[in-house]
């Protein structure tokens, strides 16, 4: 664990920054109450560009009209069960 003052955080942040990619827990004290933790950002999977890719469903040319009666029955059947 490197525990460090503001001051030599200036000077040794590389090798710092080196510790917590490692892993290691790096403390850097800007008085005896406060402190910052360094530690190194994990990259997500979800929400990545394009991983819908060929998993998105196109919809029907006559999207917007008017749904059958029959349908309609249905849904409402289903809704008040």
């Amino acid at each position: 664990m490197y525990k460090v003052t503001l001051d030599e955080a200036r000077t040794r942040l590389p090798e710092l920054i080196r510790a917590a990619l490692r892993g290691e827990t790096v403390l850097i004290a800007q008085d005896d109450e406060r402190a910052v933790q360094l530690v190194p950002v994990t990259r997500s999977t979800h929400g990545k560009t394009g991983s819908a890719k060929g998993a998105v469903v196109t919809t029907s040319v006559d999207f917007e009209a008017p749904p059958d009666e029959d349908d309609c029955e249905e849904y409402l059947a289903k809704d008040a069960g």
